[in-house]
């Protein structure tokens, strides 16, 4: 029997950034001189993004201004340890709120749970969030674990995949998958082209669903299928590193015209073998990396602005949460009743395409 999502939820720590707060501190941390703040500027406002949350922020009441509310960008770049910290602090509650809210749309109890798949890609700690689900939902402590780590911004269908694994192997499966990206945490400092674009675009936040092989309801979402490809030549355009202030992302502005070159003859392939095509599709969870991403992939795949909206409307409103995000645009199609089959993509290092096929 296909894997079935039974509930999902979401959540995004308390304070937010405007676009224009965003403007003013990569000004502060990024422009050294009065033409790249003027850049940054444009940069803000190309970015498709008019609010992001974050861990780091403080509420309006600690400050005037961006260096108020963000104490933890001050004069020095902070190491990597420090940001790690923090990772520590902040992403146990916030992945705690979206399994309850993920069990709740279920109806389900946390005693049902028998694997828990948790993904990340913004913080290594060990024990990590996974241990505070499991003492803190409580979690029967024979459950499963698997760590999704390090994979980009589809990791959360990489852990989907896993998820599916679970369920069809053994029907009495029930699976938690919990994503948390506290991707504010790498702010980069200093005057990098493809660095001060990542700065302007990734936001912090959790998802999470509940999967198992029963339905839920008289029409179930089931996954009913997984694919993965590599684009050849793509390794040096977008990468994900370890540095000593933080995790370093590099974004080629090479990437969309590589992906929109290269998906729809896969994407074709891959549909065609379960028995579909980009045509039958009948709405897209895009994971959207920047909005040079989302026209890429309208493109390839000769999508119009209706079916891409639901993804461009998740990067307006939280930023490009890395693995977390396609959950929340699976819960907007959701709720929505968005017509089926669903695709879901999403883009990571490699260049590699992840996919998956909801119906």
């Amino acid at each position: 029997m296909p894997m079935t999502i039974l509930g999902i939820g979401t959540a995004v720590p308390r304070h937010q950034i405007s676009q224009a707060e965003s403007a003013a501190m990569a000004q502060r941390i990024s422009a050294s001189t009065p033409e790249r703040g003027a850049l940054l500027a444009r940069i803000q406002r190309r970015s498709g993004v008019n609010v992001r949350h974050s861990v780091l922020l403080e509420s309006a009441a600690h400050g005037d201004g961006i260096e108020g509310r963000l104490p933890f960008y001050g004069d020095r770049s902070p190491s990597t340890g420090e940001r790690i910290r923090r990772f520590e602090t902040h992403a146990a509650p916030l992945a705690l709120e979206v399994a309850r809210r993920a069990l709740a749309d279920a109806g389900l109890g946390p005693e049902r749970i028998t694997h828990l798949v948790t993904v990340s890609c913004t913080g290594f700690q060990a024990p990590g969030f996974d241990l505070a689900l499991m003492g803190q939902l409580p979690l029967n402590p024979d459950v499963e674990r698997t760590h999704v780590g390090f994979m980009g911004c589809h990791g959360s269908l990489n852990g989907l995949r896993v998820a599916r694994a679970f369920v069809e192997a053994d029907p009495s499966a029930c699976v938690l998958l919990c994503s948390v990206e506290l991707c504010s945490l790498h702010m980069h400092y200093g005057w990098d082209p493809e660095k001060v674009v990542a700065n302007s675009l990734f936001a912090d936040g959790a998802g999470a669903l509940v999967a198992g092989a029963a339905a839920a309801d008289a029409s179930p979402l089931q996954v009913l299928g997984s694919g993965s490809t590599l684009i050849p030549d793509s390794s040096d355009l977008m990468s994900w590193t370890i540095a000593d202030h933080g995790f370093e992302m590099t974004l080629s502005s090479r990437v969309p015209d590589t992906i929109a070159a290269h998906l729809r003859p896969w994407l074709e392939r891959w549909l065609s073998a379960r028995g579909q095509s980009v045509a039958s599709i009948g709405s897209w969870a895009l994971h959207p990396g920047g909005p040079r991403i989302l026209t890429a992939v309208a493109a390839a795949a000769e999508l119009n602005p209706s079916q891409v909206e639901p993804s461009a409307a998740v990067l307006r409103q939280f930023g490009n949460m890395s693995s977390a995000t396609i959950l929340f645009i699976l819960e907007r199609l959701r709720r929505t009743a968005a017509p089926r089959p669903w695709v879901a993509l999403a883009f990571g290092p490699g260049l590699s395409v992840e996919a998956s096929l909801l119906g």
